[in-house]
């Protein structure tokens, strides 16, 4: 298993576009990727349940990737994060 934690600099947090091209994002690899902010923890596939942890700026998340790909899908993630959110 791989993982990252990133601090979330857009000043809108995770809202519905991001959240809906993150989803696109990983739609690309085999690996289960799981976003968690404090207790909780959701299936990154799942936007509704995404956008409904309330990520806001300054919040800092950790991503996991776990599966067959999870090298290649944990850089290319960690880049999505860096790029867009």
């Amino acid at each position: 298993m791989k993982s990252f934690e990133y601090t979330i600099t857009d000043p809108v947090g995770i809202h519905a576009r991001p959240a809906g091209v993150l989803v696109k994002e990983i739609k690309k690899y085999a690996s289960a990727v799981t976003v968690k902010k404090g207790d909780k923890a959701v299936n990154a596939l799942k936007l509704m349940a995404l956008m409904g942890m309330g990520i806001k700026q300054g919040d800092t998340v950790t991503v996991e990737i776990e599966g067959a790909d999870e090298d290649t899908a944990a850089a290319a993630i960690e880049a999505f994060f860096k790029a867009n959110l």
